[in-house]
């Protein structure tokens, strides 16, 4: 099966969800805009529409959608507007993309759930329906893993991608 986030820089996210088990591959690209094939300097003027992404791969009877979902919600900020860390703009918003009306329920369940016993105050997490997914640039894919030195790697990902290591230490591969 197939999931869509959209959490901010997709070198962080796509390390994160690399490491599960039961997620076969993951792959960066741009979704939610208007431009078709955009590139990566078109999604950073903030005017496509587009956000970064990642599209997981995975077995679920290994892990599962909701799974996959919880790590979402655990590993980026759903509350802020625009932003994730120092990254600002509409590109890196926060959105849980949905295929069917199975996905959508488990979404809006987990959030109603996340706010009800206070895990946020508030989450700008947008709810939409899986539109065309665009691969990003062949440099983004497994960024970390081809370029560990970088300073954004370093000081941004790095930090997330451990204490995400220790909170799902059981889901790991």
């Amino acid at each position: 099966e197939v999931a869509t986030f959209s959490g901010g820089c997709f070198w962080c996210t796509e390390a994160v969800f690399l490491e599960l088990e039961g997620v076969k591959t993951v792959t960066s690209g741009y979704i939610g805009g208007e431009t078709v094939n955009p590139s990566y300097s078109d999604i950073c003027t903030g005017n496509t529409g587009h956000a970064e992404a990642i599209q997981i791969t995975f077995d679920p009877n290994k892990i599962s959608f909701g799974e996959l979902l919880e790590v979402f919600f655990a590993t980026h900020d759903p509350t802020t507007l625009n932003q994730q860390g120092p990254d600002r703009g509409t590109q890196y918003r926060s959105i849980a993309f949905y295929e069917n009306s199975i996905e959508k329920e488990v979404i809006e369940k987990t959030i109603k759930e996340l706010l009800s016993n206070k895990s946020y105050y508030k989450i700008t997490t947008e709810v939409k329906k899986f539109s065309q997914f665009y691969l990003a640039e062949k440099y983004h894919q497994d960024y970390k893993k081809k370029n560990p030195y970088n300073p954004y790697i370093l000081n941004v990902s790095a930090p997330r991608i451990n204490k995400f290591k220790i909170d799902y230490s059981e889901l790991l591969k």
